[in-house]
């Protein structure tokens, strides 16, 4: 994957270039569905993926917690947090008898399966990084200068499909920057394992990886501290893990204060604060960081608040004046989503457009980005960044109704359409990972899952229909039980 050449023979006006960066699940789902269009097999597309890294995988590609910031974020004990049936390409199940919440090195190995399976490794350049990207007026191309070539290589079709979990979101807090300077705190990017930081250790951020690390810090800490802007004081575990509202403040003399007024000592605090979206290979005048103007009407230049890119029509083409919103595309920018089967969808639609330019109706499109903003202003008001911060957040049902429009929008056939039991058990996410870390501590899991998926897909709906009715029978129980005290 290393030695493919790039392919600049053929001159003729019908041949597209088009190039992908980064070969983790949105730039290998781009891939896969450019390489099954008629194009393609005509000839007439030619696409090439360039990674950064050694091998594809993106985020689920494991490294040291060096650099600045690490290559990944990805930390030892990570599962994922989505059964696989539902996290799953359609196109491509994970095997039989796989763990329902798998590992990261699971993952990993399906990523490769997948490539490996599509046949995609020629098309893949690993260790070339995009050091540089902007559009030519002149050729009307998109002008790519990589770290393994001497001049700037043109493309007719760019897929931005980077990864969102790199560049770390650190709060503004008072105290905190002493912290950092003092190293007393770090960003969860840098985190693997549990170490022994202290007595008491205070983890910031409520989301996935900020309740796990706050789990597994009790291996090393007498009391760990997790923060959660919103939560009720509680306490857990005999009162070593104690839960805490926002954090307001890091003192000079190792205390943390909260918005109640609560005031503990603190050891060390490790920031699970998320990740800052970020183009380093985009210029500031291609897309400025910062906060988009008040709508209506829509900028004329794209915009990216570190929250969301805007203006975008589908959460994909950018509306604005400097280049065609046709040539390139952001994939993957939604959260609290099942994200690969979305970007698989998504992908569809991206053929679509490029196949077809008019597909895309600029004004309708702009009439859907400003009803949306109109909908996030009335929840969030005049406040810039809420609205920014809301943007791609995707409510859990809407995302579903988001796949269908795609799959509409892109046509072919057969039509993809989201199944019920996708939706269903995406709500169920919850209960059916604690129902399943249970087999796990009782060592039942691997009976649970031996054999299912040989006979199809909907072997796994009735293995995770099964789970749930053993969740609910033993709630039940645990309810009888203590009825009886």
């Amino acid at each position: 994957m290393d030695f493919l050449p790039d392919i600049r023979s053929d001159t003729s006006t019908h041949v597209k270039h088009i190039c992908i960066i980064g070969a983790g699940a949105a730039g290998l789902a781009a891939l896969k569905a450019i390489v099954e269009t008629a194009e393609y097999e005509a000839g007439s597309w030619v696409p090439v993926v360039y990674e950064a890294r050694e091998d594809v995988g993106g985020v689920w590609l494991p490294s040291l917690p060096t650099g600045n910031p690490p290559a990944t974020p990805m930390y030892d004990s990570l599962t994922t947090n989505l059964p696989h049936p539902v996290m799953a390409f359609t196109s491509f199940s994970f095997p039989p008898s796989t763990p329902l919440f798998p590992p990261a090195s699971t993952v990993l190995a399906y990523l490769k399966a997948y490539v490996e399976n599509f046949s995609l490794t020629q098309h893949i350049r690993l260790n070339t990084s995009v050091k540089d990207l902007h559009w030519d007026p002149v050729s009307c191309k998109w002008k790519v200068e990589l770290s393994s070539a001497q001049n700037p290589l043109d493309y007719d079709f760019v897929v931005v499909g980077n990864g969102h979990y790199n560049l770390p979101r650190f709060p503004e807090l008072p105290g905190l920057p002493k912290w950092l300077a003092e190293g007393k705190a770090v960003h969860s990017a840098w985190y693997r394992h549990p170490d022994n930081l202290g007595s008491t250790v205070l983890v910031l951020g409520g989301g996935p990886s900020g309740t796990d690390i706050s789990a597994e810090m009790l291996e090393t800490a007498r009391t760990v501290i997790h923060s959660v802007p919103g939560a009720p004081a509680q306490d857990d575990h005999d009162g070593r893990l104690q839960r805490r509202g926002r954090l307001v403040e890091l003192t000079s003399d190792g205390h943390a204060v909260f918005e109640d007024g609560r005031r503990d000592a603190v050891d060390y605090c490790i920031l699970a604060t998320g990740y800052q979206i970020s183009f380093p290979f985009l210029e500031p005048h291609t897309m400025p960081v910062q906060l988009p103007p008040p709508v209506p009407p829509l900028p004329r230049e794209l915009c990216n608040s570190e929250y969301h890119v805007f203006p975008l029509a589908k959460h994909l083409f950018p509306i604005q004046s400097t280049f065609p919103p046709t040539s390139i595309v952001f994939m993957g920018l939604q959260k609290r989503v099942a994200p690969l089967p979305l970007l698989e969808a998504q992908a569809r639609a991206v053929v679509r457009v490029f196949s077809d330019p008019g597909a895309l109706d600029p004004t309708r499109e702009a009439v859907g980005i400003v009803t949306r903003y109109e909908e996030l202003k009335a929840a969030c008001g005049d406040d810039q960044l809420a609205i920014a911060k809301a943007w791609h957040t995707t409510p859990d049902g809407e995302q579903f109704d988001y796949r269908d429009e795609m799959y509409a929008f892109a046509g072919g056939e057969p039509r993809v359409v989201v199944a019920d039991w996708e939706r269903d058990m995406y709500e169920q996410k919850g209960v059916l990972r604690a129902a399943w870390r249970e087999l796990e501590r009782t060592g039942e899991a691997d009976g649970w899952v031996k054999g299912v998926g040989e006979g199809g897909n909907g072997e796994w709906v009735d293995m995770m229909k099964r789970l749930l009715r053993h969740a609910e029978k033993q709630s039940e129980q645990g309810i009888e039980e203590l009825s009886k005290l």
